[in-house]
């Protein structure tokens, strides 16, 4: 499960295009930060892509992504010309391919690659549609994971929300602000289509003689959009952007992605994955469900400011700049794989993050302060701002987020666990922790 949203102009502070995700997946899926820098083909190469090859383009640009460590493709990335993607899996009563096809996270880092701008990104994306399709299996351990997806591609103009049905697909430009959250949004207002769209549901019986073609209402599936708790979370989302309208700034989107919709919450609280910092808690309906990554992007015309955690759980993370310059992503050991490793980025986070979680509602105070102090003082600093910043300025909050991580860890663990969480919940990550190596 996921959250993405994004903000135009009018209603953030600086005039800016204001993009954030929280990517939600399994819990010991770790992912990748990533830059893989433009290139050129004239030999009429095939790209090998998660699971099937593809012809590929001449030119691609550079791109900055979030990806899960197996698989080729995406969560989120941004790319040199300031487009900005993020998708959700949405569940819809058209077939699902559990063998070949293209991933969405497949089809978004190709976006990112081929596409300089939030229409051309729909207008890629589409196109990928109809030569290769969308399916393979998306789950990383569930191997009964496969989705159709939905996506917001934004840059520094405007914004685009994309939402598909195996082929089929519906597109909308952006007014004001959007966010989706794993369930189909466009009803029967949109700007662009798949042409075969309207005769396909009307052939298959779900728009009714004389009645106005809604996209959602005719192609969503039931059960998972409703049990994915997806309207809950776009409403949260939505909610916390109306409030802040003319005001959202680059601390405020943070915000919305750290949202657990309480003051005093507990991870173990509740059933459903229902909130937009999502925590795993079960194998039944809070499985993949765990925030493992998180973006968000300042995008105008001819600039942008782009600031990731590398980890999970933005609540225990730190948001750091990362800049199209130089090295781009500092040196943060070897990539992730299915078990811990305290040399890599996302593995080194979890020692804390597991660690919290022994009590969360205790053990979070402990860093809170110094959490935001870290992050406001990145922010703060003017060559963070859209007028660019460095390799070092990255190289240094990088390090900076390291060294304090490890203190964190040591100052988490001496704080006593007073509430120990309900037993499913202790169980649940447990296996976790045995499976991915960790001992807390």
């Amino acid at each position: 499960m996921c959250d993405t949203f994004v903000i135009l102009p009018e209603g953030t502070a600086d005039g800016s295009v204001i993009f954030g995700k929280n990517s939600d997946r399994e819990p010991n899926e770790a992912q990748a930060i990533e830059y893989h820098p433009a290139g050129f083909d004239s030999d009429n190469k095939r790209l090998q892509c998660t699971y099937i090859q593809i012809p590929q383009v001449k030119e691609k640009y550079s791109v900055l992504i979030s990806r899960p460590f197996w698989m080729w493709g995406a969560e989120m990335g941004i790319n040199e010309k300031g487009l900005a993607i993020g998708n959700e899996a949405v569940w819809t009563k058209m077939p699902l391919v559990k063998k070949g096809g293209l991933t969405g996270m497949d089809l978004l880092r190709l976006a990112l690659e081929r596409a300089s701008t939030a229409e051309q990104a729909v207008e890629t994306v589409a196109g990928l549609l109809s030569d290769h399709g969308q399916g393979g299996i998306c789950g990383y351990e569930d191997k009964k994971m496969v989705y159709h997806n939905s996506f917001i591609m934004a840059d520094g103009r405007g914004a685009w929300v994309l939402e598909t049905a195996g082929h089929l697909w519906a597109a909308k430009k952006v007014k004001d602000y959007y966010s989706i959250s794993n369930g189909l949004t466009i009803g029967d207002e949109y700007d662009r289509s798949h042409p075969g769209l309207v005769d396909f549901a009307r052939q298959k019986g779900w728009l009714k003689k004389n009645d106005i073609f809604n996209f959602a209402k005719c192609f969503s599936d039931w059960f998972f959009t409703t049990f994915s708790a997806s309207g809950k979370r776009k409403g949260c989302s939505s909610k916390l952007i109306e409030s802040g309208i003319g005001k959202i700034d680059l601390k405020y989107a943070i915000r919305i992605l750290r949202d657990h919709g309480a003051k005093n919450y507990s991870p173990d609280s509740h059933f459903l994955g229902d909130r937009l910092c999502a925590h795993a808690a079960n194998a039944l309906s809070r499985n993949a469900t765990q925030t493992t990554g998180s973006i968000v992007a300042g995008l105008k015309q001819d600039e942008t400011s782009c600031w990731a955690t590398g980890t999970s759980a933005p609540c225990t993370s730190i948001f750091k700049p990362v800049w199209f310059k130089g090295e781009v992503i500092p040196g943060n050991g070897k990539n992730p794989g299915s078990r811990y490793d305290p040399d890599n980025l996302w593995w080194h986070h979890e020692l804390l993050h597991r660690s919290i979680l022994l009590d969360y509602a205790t053990r979070i105070n402990a860093i809170l302060r110094e959490r935001d102090e870290l992050e406001d003082s990145f922010i703060r600093n003017p060559g963070n701002a859209f007028s660019g910043g460095s390799h070092e300025d990255t190289n240094v909050a990088f390090q900076k987020a390291r060294e304090m991580t490890d203190i964190w860890i040591e100052k988490v663990k001496s704080v006593p666990v007073k509430r120990k969480p309900n037993y499913i919940y202790s169980k649940y990550w447990e296996a976790q922790n045995r499976k991915a190596g960790i001992s807390l």
